[in-house]
């Protein structure tokens, strides 16, 4: 018998592969129904982890099925290529980033090709590639044509040592991610992109998408928080500083907590703040202090609240003889609603938690269900629940939805305000202060002001020659490339030198690749016939920005005639994270797990050092990361077992969008299988069987068999792919109890059907070892290109059912029967059943309900 030997394997088959160009999808679609299969592409860091290893080969499952089922599959790879990390290791490492991530990109192709996924490689790129980046430059000044693209002041994250802004991720408590400068909050002008024009059709496209997951359509519906409201003005109770004299304008939510108001709070970078802290260098103290922090709303809310009463007053609106103090907060963002609100702390925690801080009044007015007025009070947290109004005047009594159309209508017929939708989503700021990303395709002229390029211009190229010596862009200090000429006028000119962020770089791609070769950004033709995209499959932190960018920007470039559909992605699947312990040694060092023998007494794990001896702490099981040394490295394990034996593993161990800890037992595990699969195949003799319908053995193999084609087909359909291997296991435990020598003519035909079938089910999963049991069968071409094996109904009906019993409603254990069993045999069975009768001991039986082929009810007392 023949080892099985991956090393010599599967490198064959992928040549064969790539010999016959199997995966090549054609730009000119054939008739046959399409699939379009696509994981997030990945960003070229120089070494792919088994979290690419498990994303790529759960698509590869999907894109291998669909195409024995005879679909047109589209599965394409390309690369997320932008960004600062490689402009990072060009400041760190002397290199420059076109080199650095063009290398990257060579060293993790051939590693994704090794993992024998069936992409069509023609239609690679990389989003930093000129060709790419020139058509998206093209859209964008189609977009800025339309409006949908302009430029403002906005308040962002600077980084006075790197000078340049960061995303909110890069603030790590108040510094700068990689300088350790402490951040500040500056204005700057940037360019945005008007994705709040489509908040409505955002929101209400997500209805339509019933193959997304609900939590992710949970998280896009409420980052873009459409909210219904009160937009209103609070009167100054004594002369109004200048250009406020119409009075502080508010946006709430909750109107019918007015007569709760507390104060009123405008955010640190509001008008009137400004204003007040231009003429009071205390306010200016405070402002700065506030700006020290991050502007992302998470930074804001886990920041400690702060304060500081301006010493204004406003009028209540509802109570002319109540007036509230005006403070500067820092937890009020400038971007929602109007940058000032009212306060209810009774009722709302950050309102109650910075009243209380500064000693401010608590007022309830939302009585809870079953409380008493006279005696409720909100203590360390606020009432957010159901409840009636109370303490307000003529809203008493009501409940909350009703009190908030009484508000509205009050303070509309006042003429001090009206009801009004807003949204959390802001525009999308796209502005980034760095080399290494896509030139906005802008000039400005001091005559003409900012000029889209003109096409025939495009792309805007970045220049190769640049240096960084010096802390940030050097876009501003190129000695030539800045200069230009206005387009319009033919003046002097200067190019703009932000360059956009990374997310529009993969907000569009997937419609690239539908034609990478095309002369417009999107050969209309092409993505017509192949988008939406199927079935997406990335991971579940993508789930808002990514995606909500990807949406937007596809209705935008429908609305430009450049798509037809609105939704990209009908499809999504979002992957759990592959993780490993993590292991310190007695200097608090991370450890990489290469180094590390566990030694197993008991039910006590150690670790030492394999080289030292020296103890090692065992620490949490967390995600694979590099700075936590907890990686296992992917061609380590191909070299070992194989990469089938991972790819199944990375299936095998966990459902799909839970995540899988990484163990070497684990993947021994899968190795062992694919051995065991090999030797049924090695140990089947050649030649044609006849079936014979009278061998009990070979009918019980064959029905194994067609039963399996569905349990397999269903996994997959439904991404559970843990339980298509697990039942692949288990058929495994079959065939080896039918084993071909000394077998007789039905057995050994019907280990033939069974292993084609099974040379076919486990295509998607160990591609290599299906080809090479394929060819092991004598099979004419490869399995790859095999149909997708058919049920025969008759072997594949369930003659048996598993019944389980409930005791006084309880479950207790399950029984085995034949199909159709008439009602008394079942309970005849039920009632000798061991398990039942451990229950039973004690208690007489009143009374056995059989429901046919479901369920047996067992009343006893």
């Amino acid at each position: 018998m023949a080892r099985y030997n991956p090393k010599d394997t599967e490198p064959k088959w992928r040549a064969a592969w790539a010999n016959a160009n199997t995966f090549l999808t054609p730009i000119t679609p054939d008739a046959r129904p399409k699939y379009y299969v696509l994981e997030m592409f990945p960003y070229p860091s120089g070494r792919i982890h088994m979290g690419h290893v498990r994303n790529y080969a759960m698509g590869d499952v999907v894109a291998r099925y669909k195409r024995a089922q005879g679909f047109n599959v589209l599965h394409p790879m390309g690369w997320d290529a932008f960004g600062m990390p490689a402009e990072n290791a060009a400041m760190e490492r002397g290199v420059h980033p076109k080199g650095w991530t063009y290398d990257n990109i060579a060293a993790m192709r051939e590693q994704l090709k090794a993992l024998g996924l069936s992409v069509d490689w023609s239609r690679e790129f990389a989003t930093c590639d000129p060709e790419y980046y020139g058509k998206q430059q093209a859209w964008f000044l189609r977009l800025l044509k339309r409006g949908l693209v302009y430029r403002k002041e906005a308040s962002v994250n600077w980084d006075p040592v790197d000078m340049t802004v960061l995303a909110n991720e890069q603030v790590i408590d108040g510094k700068g991610w990689r300088s350790g400068a402490t951040v500040e909050k500056r204005k700057l002008t940037q360019w945005f992109l008007r994705i709040t024009d489509y908040a409505d059709a955002l929101i209400d496209g997500l209805k339509t998408l019933d193959r997304w997951p609900e939590k992710v359509r949970i998280m896009q519906e409420n980052w873009i928080g459409r909210s219904k409201g009160l937009r209103f003005t609070f009167k100054f109770a004594e002369k109004p500083p200048a250009g406020h004299e119409d009075g502080l304008e508010v946006y709430t939510t909750r109107p019918d907590t007015l007569f709760g108001a507390s104060f009123v709070g405008i955010a640190p970078e509001h008008p009137l703040a400004e204003q007040l802290a231009a003429a009071d260098p205390a306010v200016a103290a405070f402002v700065a202090e506030c700006r020290k922090g991050g502007t992302s709303e998470a930074d804001i809310e886990g920041a400690e609240k702060l304060g500081r009463d301006t010493g204004l007053r406003v009028v209540h609106p509802l109570d002319p003889t109540q007036t509230l103090p005006v403070w500067i907060a820092n937890f009020i963002l400038m971007d929602y609603g109007t940058g000032a609100i009212f306060a209810c702390p009774a009722h709302d925690q950050r309102d109650l938690d910075f009243a209380r801080k500064y000693d401010l009044p608590v007022k309830p007015v939302v009585l809870p269900p079953g409380e008493d007025a006279a005696t409720f009070q909100v203590g360390k947290e606020a009432y957010v629940g159901p409840g009636s109004i109370f303490n307000s005047q003529f809203l008493d009594g009501l409940d909350i939805e009703a009190a908030k159309t009484e508000a509205v209508n009050r303070i509309e017929a006042m003429n001090q305000g009206q009801g009004a939708t807003v949204y959390r989503l802001r525009d999308w700021g796209v502005s980034r202060q760095r080399y290494w990303g896509c030139p906005i395709p802008v000039i400005h002229c001091e005559a003409c002001g900012p000029v889209g390029v003109p096409e025939d211009q495009l792309p805007v190229v970045l220049p190769d020659d640049v240096a960084f010596d010096k802390p940030g862009n050097p876009l501003l200090r190129h000695p030539t490339w800045r200069h230009t000429t206005c387009p319009t006028c033919g003046g002097k000119a200067e190019r703009e030198t932000d360059t956009l962020d990374t997310f529009v770089d993969s907000s569009w791609y997937f419609a690239r690749f539908t034609d990478p070769t095309a002369a417009e950004p999107i050969s209309k033709a092409a993505a017509d016939h192949w988008m939406p995209v199927d079935q997406y499959i990335g991971g579940v932190e993508h789930a808002v920005l990514h995606l909500l960018y990807a949406r937007f920007i596809t209705r935008a470039l429908k609305d430009e005639g450049l798509v037809s559909v609105e939704e990209p992605f009908a499809g999504l699947f979002t992957q759990g994270m592959v993780t490993h312990e993590a292991y310190k040694n007695a200097a608090g060092e991370w450890v990489e797990p290469s180094d590390i023998r566990i030694t197993v007494e008991g039910n006590t794990r150690t670790a030492s050092h394999a080289t030292t001896g020296e103890p090692i702490t065992i620490g949490d099981i967390e995600k694979m990361s590099k700075s936590k040394k907890n990686v296992v490295a992917p061609e380590d394990i191909f070299e070992a077992y194989g990469v089938d034996a991972a790819r199944l593993f990375v299936m095998s161990d966990s459902p799909p969008e839970r995540d899988v800890q990484w163990t070497n037992s684990g993947v021994e595990g899968s190795w062992r299988f694919t051995h065991r699969v090999w030797n049924e195949f090695d140990s089947q003799p050649a030649g044609d069987f006849a079936h014979d319908e009278a061998d009990a053995a070979a009918l019980a193999l064959r029905k194994g068999a067609h039963r399996l084609i569905g349990f397999v087909t269903d996994s997959i359909e439904g991404f559970r792919f843990n339980s298509g291997v697990a039942r692949l296991y288990e058929f495994l435990n079959m065939l080896k109890a039918a084993p071909a020598e000394g077998a007789s003519q039905g057995v050994l035909a019907a280990r033939a059907e069974a292993l084609e079938i099974l040379a076919r089910l486990i295509s998607p999963f160990t591609p290599h070892l299906a080809e090479e049991a394929w060819a092991q069968l004598g099979k004419s071409g490869m399995v790859v290109d095999a149909p997708w094996p058919k049920a025969d109904p008759a072997l594949a009906a369930d003659d048996e059912r598993v019944l389980p019993i409930q005791i006084n409603g309880k479950r207790r254990g399950e029984i085995k029967v034949k199909a159709g069993t008439a009602e008394a045999e079942v309970e005849k069975i039920a009632l000798a059943d061991a398990a039942v009768l451990g229950h039973l001991e004690g208690l007489t039986v009143r009374k056995v309900i059989v429901v046919k082929d479901r369920i047996v009810n067992i009343v006893a007392g």
